[in-house]
């Protein structure tokens, strides 16, 4: 998500995380095991593995899973991993754009259950280039707002590199090229600002505004899409007014 949205999403996320907690660390897991396959165990000269443990461990994965799961990657042990990538590009309600990504060891289950969770909840399958065209890949850093400044954000960030960087009230998004992500992300690092998270993203071009109802309806899709262990990250194209925002905040809290 991006935007508005991508907040929204991220507390919605997390008021539902505890009941879904071990079908998230297996997802996580999931990432590390192909993160080490592709690029070795050496977190030095695999940057992709690097975020996906850290993100794990932002996630409090145990570390004796984070470890288990880079020697299957790596084949160490004689243990091996055999995913692919499969892209699935659909509408939601109100004709909301979504980029579907799944990583599987079975196409056909996962055509199945992403085409299940889309039937059930207003939304469908597009035809292939119909919806991407709409999303660049990028990475996206989201730093919180607790313990830095947008100036400091921006003074550490655009010397590396990053795009633009969007204040919320929650913190900073910063947009990079996704070639870019890990030089950004360090660079962060280096000037002693914390990230929440870093990620390659399909990120709208054009984002559409809609009203709360909408809202819940795509927060009901994108659960019962992320809800298939097959499906690894849903993105969208939707944002939401800041009144919008509050009153969804204002529900999850009650």
């Amino acid at each position: 998500m991006s935007g508005h949205s991508k907040w929204a999403t991220t507390k919605h996320k997390k008021a539902v995380i505890d009941g879904r907690r071990a079908k998230s660390f297996a997802k996580l897991i999931k990432n590390i095991e192909v993160a080490a396959k592709m690029g070795g165990a050496d977190l030095s000269g695999n940057p992709t593995l690097y975020d996906a443990i850290q993100k794990a461990k932002k996630t409090s994965v145990p570390n004796d899973n984070i470890d288990r799961a880079v020697k299957r990657g790596a084949g160490v042990g004689g243990e091996a991993v055999d995913y692919q990538t499969i892209l699935y590009e659909g509408y939601g309600p109100n004709g909301v754009a979504l980029m579907i990504e799944c990583l599987t060891d079975n196409k056909n289950r996962a055509a199945a259950e992403v085409r299940t969770a889309l039937s059930r909840n207003g939304g469908n399958l597009a035809d292939p280039g119909s919806v991407a065209y709409n999303f660049s890949r990028k990475g996206v850093i989201v730093v919180s707002g607790e313990s830095t400044t947008e100036d400091d954000v921006m003074l550490a960030a655009l010397e590396a590199g990053a795009e633009e960087i969007e204040p919320h009230s929650q913190g900073y998004e910063v947009i990079t090229e996704a070639s870019d992500l890990v030089s950004v992300r360090s660079a962060l690092q280096d000037a002693g600002i914390d990230y929440e998270s870093a990620d390659v993203e399909f990120v709208p071009s054009l984002k559409v505004e809609v009203d709360a109802d909408t809202a819940r309806k795509i927060f009901r899709l994108i659960d019962a899409l992320e809800d298939s262990d097959d499906v690894q990250s849903v993105f969208t194209n939707f944002d939401l007014t800041p009144e919008v925002q509050a009153e969804l905040e204002a529900e999850n809290e009650e």
